[in-house]
């Protein structure tokens, strides 16, 4: 696709559709720069349509992959806020995969809205000026009289043209400047900031929209995929005769491991896709194979295999915290001298967190179509998959089979779960060589173990935590040793401290270190990777020193943050203690933090910060002399900016507090031998409904550009259980999950 030149820009083009509609294409790839926001998705580009028909209708097309966060709903609501539409005339159409138009397709890292907000509003602001300009034209009066609202301009006088009347005059008018684009006054809004349900929760509710696991094709056959137990393994053999002569069984097959799958042009993506060794077996349902996978005996070669053990692990951690400090990668000024200090109070504890899966409630699957091509035909193919970077895949097909990347059709489906897993393809690479070996289109669907098993964990680890506070109960020295684990001589993703991340960047006088123990268990991106475990220990470590102390802990917490400041000035990805100090008062207020409490109850505070945004939550607990521990209420007080869906940040916030719950209370990942040890949720269980806390959710609007809400509530949840089970019984918890410490979630 080309793009027109407007003042040295790329801003947009128009151009009328069959049938006398307004189509708006917008490309403005240089307006939104990925990397300032530190995000997963590294896009540049983003091109999204926006169609006006002559009976009224607009479309507006959602280019962002949907996990339930919202984003088909939030990123219209943006266009058709500065377009002046009804949000009732709105139809959302998912638009296909197409890099040429609308760039590198993807989601994760809270990056949807900080990424598109502008971009969004200049869509519909140059939408509505041409809708304008139009009605200018036809009504033959000056632009400054007329208003777009309630997808109609209306000139001062009364007298109004709905947009379907405009559409076909205004895809002629002049495209407008960006920079003289004006947006609404925020006070006018009459979409942004309301309560907008989901765009496809009907099609949900009655079964209607399609997972990639809803996928058939015709022709297709369903497939499964046995790797190794132990990471690294590769197939000997097989009792292949045994299994394709079962009932329903067409083909088994060995594939062998193949690098070349795991190539990507996304960095944080390079080496995870690989194809791992393993047996095939297709038939004609998911019954035969699912049958046919269960009474697979494999001879397997594990010579190097990995041999991971936690609990060698853990002892291993325990010995290098006892023999000091690891590689400083931050040095306060005088830290040693401050923990020397006789006149200051110091503290040392060690924490320890595992290893856990994603468990998305749709396990992975992909279906594929690979067609051979003859004579002047090339190879092509077509894939329907569930994925959070769905054009990623091209790249796997091109690498490993050759399958050019113009020549592979991919269709994104909606993910029941994501949470960083399906940025990862190893299942994509599997249903690929399948299909090609097979030379029949075929599903993919992994039982719940492969998808267990086979998973890139959050990565467990350890922290030496050392503090000292002064006479006055102020903190005067911070040392932090994170003992994690490394892949090839790298950290692997959520593993280890630059020094730079909150809660560091508060502290005065702070040393921190790391040391890393080689790891072959995969690891991932994990629903706030890196925050998601430093919250529990650094937020439960400031509370042992508030108690250390002698003060309130939201009295300690706030003169930690000190002065209201940036940390770093006007970066949004920079802590703000002054929207630090805002929510952590909000939350206090809310949940009556510092009321009295009975016997066995307890309120627990902490704050975080991560994503760009400031979360402060407070937990009310009780737990009864058999540690039966139940949640009753969570207070969660958030500055993301504005709010555009009131209720998709209502949702997202909930959905974090809850999902931090279960994974902090009972679930582990656990390798023995190189082998995980849980199966299925009998051995790696999820909260029930009946152990929900209420959730109270309260926003501070403030001026600030919106940021994402997909993780940054979850990290702040486990330190303020912990606390507050401190606060009810007096027992300090340093390790997750709660089960472990004999606590049981009712």
């Amino acid at each position: 696709m080309t793009t027109n030149k407007l003042d040295r820009r790329n801003f947009l083009k128009a151009s009328a559709l069959i049938g006398g509609g307004l189509m708006l294409e917008f490309n403005l790839g240089s307006m939104v720069n990925a990397e300032e926001l530190g995000t997963l998705v590294g896009s540049k580009e983003l091109n999204v349509f926006v169609k006006i028909a002559s009976d009224g209708k607009i479309t507006i097309y959602s280019a962002t992959p949907e996990m339930g966060q919202g984003v088909k709903t939030t990123l219209p609501m943006i266009i058709a806020e500065e377009m002046g539409a009804k949000w009732a005339d709105v139809e959302v159409i998912d638009a296909p995969l197409d890099a040429g138009k609308f760039g590198m397709q993807g989601a994760g890292g809270s990056t949807s809205i900080p990424r598109n907000f502008d971009t969004m509003r200049k869509m519909g602001a140059s939408a509505r000026e041409m809708l304008i300009g139009a009605a200018s034209e036809s009504m033959e009066v000056e632009r400054k009289e007329l208003e777009a609202r309630d997808s109609a301009v209306i000139h001062s006088s009364g007298e109004r043209l709905t947009f379907g009347q405009l559409a076909a005059l205004a895809v002629k008018q002049p495209v407008p400047d960006p920079e003289m684009l004006s947006f609404k006054d925020p006070r006018s809004y009459t979409i942004i900031g309301t309560t907008v349900g989901g765009v496809d929760n009907l099609v949900i509710a009655t079964g209607q929209s399609q997972f990639g696991i809803d996928v058939d094709i015709p022709g297709m056959q369903y497939a499964s995929y046995t790797r190794c137990p132990r990471i690294g393994g590769t197939v000997i053999g097989f009792n292949e005769a045994e299994i394709t002569k079962l009932p329903g069984i067409t083909q088994a097959f060995i594939l062998e491991p193949d690098e070349r799958a795991g190539l990507a042009s996304m960095s944080f993506l390079s080496g995870l896709a690989v194809l791992r060794g393993g047996v095939a077996i297709v038939g004609e349902d998911t019954w035969s194979v699912m049958n046919a996978k269960s009474k697979l005996r494999v001879r397997w070669n594990e010579s190097d295999a990995s041999r991971d053990d936690w609990e060698q692990m853990t002892l291993q951690a325990r010995q290098i915290a006892d023999k000091g400090d690891g590689e400083v990668t931050l040095e306060g000024t005088n830290v040693d001298k401050a923990m020397a200090d006789n006149n200051n109070r110091t503290l040392e504890s060690f924490y320890q967190f595992p290893y856990v899966a994603h468990v998305c409630m749709e396990p992975m699957n992909c279906t594929v179509h690979f067609k051979k091509g003859n004579g002047s035909q090339p190879d092509t193919m077509e894939l329907w998959i569930p994925s959070q970077f769905p054009g990623q895949v091209k790249e796997i097909a091109e690498n490993m089979l050759g399958v050019k990347k113009e020549n592979v059709k991919v269709n994104p489906t909606r993910m029941g779960g994501g949470f960083g897993r399906r940025a990862v393809h190893d299942f994509a690479s599997e249903a690929m060589a399948i299909s090609h070996r097979a030379g029949v289109p075929v599903k993919l669907t992994w039982t719940r173990t492969d998808d267990i098993h086979n998973d890139f964990f959050r990565v467990g680890g350890f922290q030496n935590m050392k503090a000292a506070v002064d006479q006055n109960g102020k903190l005067a020295a911070w040392n932090q040793h994170y003992i994690g684990f490394a892949k090839e001589g790298k950290p692997v993703i959520g593993s280890g401290l630059r020094g730079n991340e909150f809660s560091m960047v508060a502290l005065d006088n702070a040393r921190v270190s790391q040391t890393m123990m080689p790891v072959q268990t995969p690891c991932g991106a994990w629903r706030a990777p890196g925050s998601n475990t430093n919250a529990f220990v650094e937020q439960s470590f400031l509370h042992e020193l508030s108690v250390l102390a002698k003060k309130d802990h939201v009295e300690f917490l706030l003169e930690l943050m000190g002065t209201r400041r940036w940390t770093k000035e006007g970066n949004v990805n920079a802590l703000n203690t002054g929207r630090a100090i805002d929510v952590i008062k909000r939350a206090a207020e809310a949940s009556g933090w510092g009321r009295s409490m009975p016997v066995g109850t307890g309120l627990g505070f902490s704050f975080y910060f991560c994503h760009a945004a400031h979360v402060a939550e407070v937990a009310e607990v009780s737990v009864d002399e058999n540690r039966n521990l139940r949640v009753h209420k969570v207070t969660v007080a958030v500055d993301v900016g504005p709010i555009i869906n009131m209720s998709g940040a209502i949702s997202q916030v909930q959905g974090s507090v809850i999902d931090g719950l279960s994974t902090m209370a009972m679930q582990q990942i656990t390798m023995k031998d190189g082998i995980i040890q849980q199966d299925n949720f009998d051995t790696y269980p999820v909260m029930r409904i009946a152990a929900t806390p209420e959730v109270d959710v309260h926003f501070i609007q403030s001026d600030n550009k919106p940021t994402g809400l997909g993780e940054p509530a979850l990290p702040p949840l486990a330190p303020a259980v912990t606390n507050a089970i401190f606060a009810a019984t007096g027992t300090r918890v340093r390790s997750m999950p709660l089960s472990e410490q004999g606590f049981k979630l009712v």
